[in-house]
């Protein structure tokens, strides 16, 4: 099975997602303390999160499998603890880690029988999903830490079907946090120079408009960047995730 129900995001899409990722990590230098783009994190914290991200997501696909509850992470006390305690590992440590853990998360995905995809979960943050949507979770943990990583990729190097299915998304979550800010927040168009993706964020008429590539602009959105590549001005935005 390569595609779950309800989802447009196919397994192969993942594990190609998955390889380029691994092939970044294998092309890495052995310091794991080298400061990753997410701040307090150095690459062996941002490794170490990858790999548990995947066993997370194993217990997601078992509870939909099951029917027994299982949630993401036992709690956010050991979900921090175990990154803290993986962090300083050896790269080859990581790297073997990050292939067992993406290999256990694809082989559990790809014999997950149809009825299972319809089941409902929870995320770690408590919101209800039907299990096809993990897929997509996962998708999105790689493609983005990926970059977290500064070791090369690029927001540029996104594939567009995923810039595509992630902008209005984070358009979306944005609008909906921005709408909590101060009624003195200014609305403002953003607008993609390539894909034609254009929308409003913020109350009212937007006064201004920010523009550029839609990799760019999704960089933007979600923090992995102070605004390269976009024309503008670009207020200070809530924090994403």
């Amino acid at each position: 099975m390569t595609e779950a129900p309800g989802t447009t995001v196919q397994l192969e899409t993942v594990a190609e997602a998955t390889n380029r990722l691994l092939d970044t990590i294998r092309g890495l230098d052995d310091d794991v303390t080298v400061p990753s783009l997410l701040p307090g994190w150095t690459r062996g914290h941002l490794l170490a999160h990858i790999a548990r991200n995947a066993d997370s997501l194993v217990n997601l696909l078992l509870w939909a499998r099951t029917g027994i509850e299982t949630p993401q992470y036992a709690s956010m006390f050991i979900r921090d603890a175990d990154i803290e305690a993986g962090a300083p590992r050896p790269l080859a440590e990581q790297l073997a880690d990050n292939e067992a853990a993406a290999n256990r998360w694809l082989a559990l995905a790809q014999t997950t029988p149809e009825q299972a995809w319809t089941a409902t979960v929870r995320t770690r943050q408590g919101r209800p999903i039907p299990a096809a949507e993990v897929i997509w979770m996962r998708l999105q943990e790689v493609e983005i830490h990926h970059v977290d990583l500064a070791a090369g990729y690029q927001p540029g190097d996104w594939p567009m079907d995923f810039v595509a299915r992630l902008l209005p998304r984070a358009v979306a979550d944005l609008t909906e946090r921005y709408a909590d800010e101060a009624d003195s927040a200014a609305a403002f168009e953003v607008r993609t120079i390539d894909t034609g993706f254009a929308t409003t964020i913020g109350r009212g008429s937007p006064d201004h408009t920010i523009s550029g590539p839609a990799s760019a602009l999704l960089a933007w959105l979600l923090g992995r960047s102070e605004g390269a590549g976009l024309s503008g001005a670009l207020p200070t935005l809530p924090a994403w995730k």
